[in-house]
Order: structure tokens, then C-alpha cells, then sequence
């Protein structure tokens, strides 16, 4: 298959977008789609995408807890989980494209992002210990909790669709999503934080980029638990 006629199957299989955070929406799913029509022209299979995904995301996550931050690193660690968040969508993008996945697939997809969410918050209070960017040890209580809420969250949205009925197919474009909705979510978009650990570097600065994302995430989870919960609760009723 040629790199435009992949491209344009690409465009016509997508995800629908209800429901997905402005940076992953507008840049990275259309960035994946050209990388995947790009790799899809060597015979790139979904896991070997997978692979190169967690590859790229564990080398900046073992360069956030070793390195001393200095604004070159910042950069490379930002930039590296921002690639390796493009091939993270590029293995799903290629399973569409070849009409098809598996569930050995799927379930390393999802073990590798289950381990680089947590991992990544759990480098950052190594090198906050490392090398003290704090004035008190107790701020390391926030990338620790920043785990808990990321592994929580992550945890939700891999369980709730398959409590929920399976959804009905609706045309792309119409499903009434107001227009501030994708970028309301942008803090809890892993993307848009991915963009967060280019300023790594800038330990001040960072430092308070870090905390707001924690704070609004933290806030965003307790609203998504309250939502399940009665969700769930409303299901079992009419069960």
C-alpha cells in the first residue's frame, strides 16, 4: 500500500473523537495517522509500534529520575514522551488500517501505558529527592499521590466500557459534544502533560506546571468517580 492510499484509509477508519482531550484530538491522533501511513509502507506491524512507543517513553522516563534537570534535558525528556505518545496512537492506528488487531495486541498496549502512566510520576519524585527542587520533603508526597490519581483514572477508563452496554454507532461530527468540552479536558489529556516535561529543566517553573496539572487532575478524578459510581448505580437499578 502506497503512503497516500493509506493515508486515506487512515482518515476514513478513525476513533470517534467524543470524549477526547483537544491534544490528542487536534496533534496527536493526526500526527500518528502520517506517521502510521508512513510506517505502514515498510510492513510496521501494531506492536512493533508498541514497542518503539514504550522504548522512547521509558528512555525519557529513566532520564527524568537520573539526570540533573538543566533546560537541554527538559527538552529531551519532553520530547521523547511526546514522540513516543505519537507511537502509542500509531499502533492503533495501524491495527485500523489492517483491519484488525489482536488481543495479545491490545493487552500490551494497555500493560505499557499502565506502566509508563505511573512510572512517570514516580521518576519525577526521584528526582525531586535526587536533586532538591523543593523546599520540604513533604512536596514529594505530590508526584507520589500524582500516581495514585493517574493509576486510578487509568484504571476507570479501561473498566467502564466494559460494565457499560455497548454504545450505539453515531456519524462523526454528530454527536453534539459542545465546542469547549476538548479543551476543558486538556489537563487530564497525558499528551497535553507529556508537553508539561519540556519545562523539566526549569525547576521552579516546572515545579508549579506539575502541581497544577496534579491539583486539576486530582479535582477531575473525584468529579469521574462520583459520575461512575451513579452510572453503575443507575445500570444495577435497571438490571
Amino acid at each position: 500500500m502506497s503512503f497516500q492510499s493509506a493515508l486515506e484509509s487512515l482518515r476514513a477508519a478513525q476513533k470517534p473523537s467524543l470524549g477526547t482531550p483537544a491534544y490528542s484530538r487536534l496533534v496527536n491522533r493526526p500526527a500518528a495517522r502520517y506517521v502510521a501511513a508512513a510506517v505502514s509502507t515498510r510492513g510496521m506491524t501494531p506492536n512493533q509500534a508498541t514497542v518503539i512507543s514504550a522504548l522512547l517513553s521509558g528512555t525519557a522516563i529513566v532520564i527524568l529520575a537520573v539526570a540533573q534537570p538543566r533546560w537541554w534535558t527538559g527538552l529531551l525528556i519532553g520530547g521523547l514522551l511526546v514522540a513516543g505518545y505519537i507511537m502509542d496512537s500509531v499502533d492503533g492506528q495501524l491495527a485500523r488500517l489492517y483491519r484488525g488487531g489482536s488481543k495479545a495486541g491490545e493487552w500490551l498496549d494497555h500493560t505499557i501505558d499502565c506502566t509508563k502512566t505511573v512510572s512517570l510520576q514516580l521518576a519525577v519524585a526521584i528526582s525531586w529527592f535526587r536533586f532538591p527542587q523543593v523546599d520540604s520533603d513533604y512536596a514529594l508526597l505530590i508526584p507520589l499521590g500524582y500516581a495514585v490519581v493517574a493509576s486510578v483514572s487509568f484504571f476507570g477508563l479501561i473498566i467502564m466500557p466494559t460494565l457499560r452496554p455497548k454504545p450505539v454507532q453515531v456519524p462523526e461530527g454528530a454527536e453534539g459534544e459542545a465546542w469547549w468540552r476538548k479543551f476543558a479536558l486538556l489537563p487530564t489529556d497525558y499528551g497535553f502533560l507529556c508537553l508539561a516535561f519540556l519545562f523539566a529543566g526549569i525547576s521552579p517553573l516546572f515545579c508549579w506546571i506539575y502541581i497544577g496539572f496534579f491539583v486539576l487532575n486530582a479535582c477531575a478524578l473525584a468529579l469521574a468517580l462520583r459520575k461512575w459510581w451513579r452510572e453503575l448505580v443507575v445500570l444495577d437499578r435497571a438490571s
